[in-house]
């Protein structure tokens, strides 16, 4: 039996494994599978695209477990690039009965929990071996089988989807060196199944070479021999030793006999070759030896392991292309990839599984519109805003078509879109109408003086809210708020000694909100007027009401001095929050005061609170001084004289309404968040002040009632201080 022998680059090859679930150990995290049972797999031949039978000898000697002994990786889909992909260990690998076997043990990494509780519960089954061969024994056949008698396995992967007994490559990217030994049989032909031979083409001896005499540039190229050649056409050689036209060394090709001495080599052009100058011999090639025409040299190994890896990456971005456009999860592609799947089956495949995702989704769509009314609403209503303030509300495209437009016009438009006849009305039935309840024109008029009052609201000065605590209530009903103390100090608990309970010290302070109102209206006579002031001018002078209201509150608990629930007033001298003489304000008075601070202690008069002061409130009359006090572009002459910067951080907040009870008195305050100082209060759902329209009863037009509903309260005295002052 004739042996030929010759080397192949091949890749990491792939192939279906077994689980056994049944075999998980919960406390080790290891399981069993079964990684080969030798059987016989159809694969197609990397270079030649042919097919044959691959057979995994379990021999000894043939396998080398030398990888999976040593602790293998077992790997996430195959995965080589990043350290997550391991997700376990090959512990132990061994061949009995046939099959390979290996038990793997799971890593403890908490991304690998999934994994393992899938396949300790027998929901993930499917398991690949990842393997490289070394050597393949070839019997010729119908369909030749390759038998693996030198291989390895390199490592164990948990995929998504069973891989089919042909698993394909991993990666063309890694190639390996693999001897193939070819096994030819010498089986005479029977006489009766040998093709008609003829004499006058084939030479008794096949394998002698033949002399070349030349070569012409033509396409085809034509070659002559030294003596008759006796080939027939369709016959393959192997052409050597050329001189000159060195293009056509080491390379077969398929001939047509033109003639005893000369035949042409089927599809070659040699007109740019190289001249031929002499020597070359034509050697046919043995049937068993013949490979397809091929315009590239038999021993140019190099070019088809290029042709091949280029074709693997074509078929890899192809899958994964697909996949993306398809919107297929990555691990279905890097499957199809892992399983050598070719690139039409795969698309197919791909293509089932969208379509069958597609038909799972709700595919119905929601329109949203905006009713054409509303619309109009909000471009009168931007219209409006400009003509009041042009900087602080600009125009849009709906906006822009109602500028210049009086009140009456915009009325007579609104009319006209309610189907009401407006033709021949005078000024006064257009604002009578223009003003009754079914008109979108009152909706319009209320949103702007809403809009301005807001704006005047929010932007009116209200000094007293940093260092106050802002809250809802959900009704007019008395607000109790309990002032829950420090816990109690822990006591050292002597050997076998009991241990005392403790108390949290509370007070109580309690008070509610009330509401504050006014109405004023929009006459027809504003419509006809054109009067613009009356629903923007007017509205923002309430909204600056409103935020005096509230600052004439809270202010009043420091001018008042208002009483606690102890019936004393918020700056006492049992407080220990107000100073025993005026002093002057400055570095040292403030020192005194600070002191005084974190020397507050908690309700059960021992703790000591260490509260720090955040805000140094004065009347305007002192705010030239505060700020020059804590301004860090000042150098002192005097070291005396330097402020510290724990005095410069404090922020200055100025108030006028403190200049009525005094010109010299200065406060601190620590943050609310360091302890209760003042709460304030508004109606749940209606925080600052709110509008409310009706249409006029005792007025000729339309009734805009501003309400604010708010209230406040000090609620710690401890979060202050006050000295008095001195000129």
């Amino acid at each position: 039996m004739p042996e030929s022998i010759r080397t192949r680059d091949l890749p990491v090859q792939t192939r279906s494994a077994s689980l056994l679930p049944g075999t998980a150990n919960t406390e080790a995290r290891t399981v069993e599978l079964v990684w080969s049972t030798g059987a016989a797999v159809r694969r197609r031949d990397w270079a030649t695209d042919n097919p044959y039978d691959e057979v995994l000898s379990l021999e000894p000697g043939h396998v080398d477990l030398s990888r999976l002994s040593s602790g293998a990786p077992f790997l996430n889909n195959h995965g080589a690039w990043d350290l997550s992909d391991v997700i376990g260990v090959v512990e132990r690998a061994w061949v009995a009965d046939g099959e390979g076997r290996a038990v793997v043990r799971f890593s403890d990494r908490e991304e690998v929990a999934p994994i393992w509780n899938d396949i300790a519960s027998g929901i993930i089954r499917n398991v690949s071996v990842g393997y490289s061969v070394r050597a393949y024994e070839i019997t010729d056949g119908d369909v030749p089988v390759w038998r693996a008698t030198d291989w390895i396995p390199l490592e164990l992967s948990a995929v998504p989807i069973g891989a089919d007994p042909g698993a394909g490559f991993r990666s063309a990217e890694h190639l390996h060196p693999c001897q193939l030994r070819h096994h030819q049989e010498d089986r005479p032909m029977p006489e009766t199944a040998k093709p008609p031979r003829d004499h006058a083409r084939i030479r008794a001896d096949e394998s002698t070479p033949l002399t070349i005499t030349g070569i012409t540039n033509a396409n085809p190229c034509v070659v002559s021999t030294a003596t008759s050649h006796g080939l027939a056409s369709g016959t393959q050689v192997l052409i050597a030793g050329v001189n000159g036209m060195v293009q056509l060394n080491e390379r077969t090709f398929a001939i047509t006999a033109i003639d005893d001495v000369s035949f042409s080599l089927d599809e070659e052009d040699s007109t740019n070759h190289g001249v031929w100058t002499d020597g070359g011999t034509v050697t046919p090639v043995p049937q068993t030896q013949r490979h397809a025409t091929t315009k590239e040299p038999v021993s140019d190994v190099t070019s088809i392991v290029g042709r091949a890896i280029a074709a693997e990456r074509t078929r890899s971005h192809g899958i994964h292309d697909a996949g993306t456009k398809l919107g297929i999860p990555r691990a279905v592609s890097d499957d199809l990839v892992a399983r050598g799947v070719f690139l039409d089956e795969a698309r197919k495949l791909m293509i089932d599984a969208a379509a069958h995702k597609d038909a799972a989704l709700d595919t119905r769509s929601v329109v949203v519109t905006q009713d054409e009314q509303v619309i109009r609403r909000s471009a009168v209503e931007g219209a409006l805003l400009h003509r009041f303030n042009p900087s602080a509300h600009p125009l849009n495209d709906a906006a822009r078509e109602w500028r210049g437009l009086s009140l009456l016009e915009m009325s007579r438009a609104f009319l006209d879109a309610k189907g009401v006849k407006t033709r021949g009305m005078s000024r006064d039935e257009l604002a009578t109408r223009a003003l009754h309840a079914g008109s979108d024109f009152p909706i319009i008029l209320a949103g702007v003086t809403n809009r301005t009052l807001r704006a005047a609201y929010e932007a009116a000065p209200r000094t007293f809210m940093p260092f106050c605590r802002e809250v809802t209530a959900t009704d007019f009903k008395m607000i109790s708020r309990v002032q829950l103390g420090e816990a109690p100090t822990l006591i050292k608990v002597d050997e076998s000694g009991e241990i005392t309970r403790g108390t949290i010290g509370e007070g109580k302070e309690s008070y509610r909100i009330d509401p504050y109102s006014r109405i004023f209206a929009v006459t027809r006579q504003v419509l006809i007027n054109d009067d613009l002031d009356a629903f923007t001018r007017v509205p923002q002078l309430f909204g600056d009401s409103a935020a005096r209201t509230e600052s004439n509150i809270v202010w009043a608990i420091f001018t008042a001095n208002q009483k606690m629930a102890d019936g004393k007033g918020l700056f006492h001298a049992d407080h220990k929050n107000l100073a025993a003489s005026g002093t002057k304000l400055g570095v040292d008075a403030i020192g005194k005061a600070r002191v005084a601070m974190a020397r507050q202690t908690g309700v059960d008069g021992t703790t000591v609170l260490n509260l720090r002061p955040a805000f140094l409130i004065v009347p305007v009359s002192l705010e030239m001084a505060a700020e020059q006090l804590i301004a860090v572009n000042i150098v002192p002459a005097k070291t005396s004289d330097v402020v510290p910067n724990s005095i410069r951080s404090l922020q200055v907040i100025a108030e006028p309404r403190l200049d009525d009870l005094s010109i010299v008195s200065w406060y601190m305050a620590a943050s609310p968040a360091q302890i209760d100082t003042i709460e304030y209060a508004y109606l749940e759902g209606k925080q600052g002040v709110s509008l409310e329209t009706r249409m006029g009863f005792d007025v000729d037009g339309m009734e805009i009632k501003a309400t604010l509903d708010f209230g406040a309260k000090a609620i710690d005295s401890r979060g202050f201080f006050k000295d008095p002052g001195a000129a």
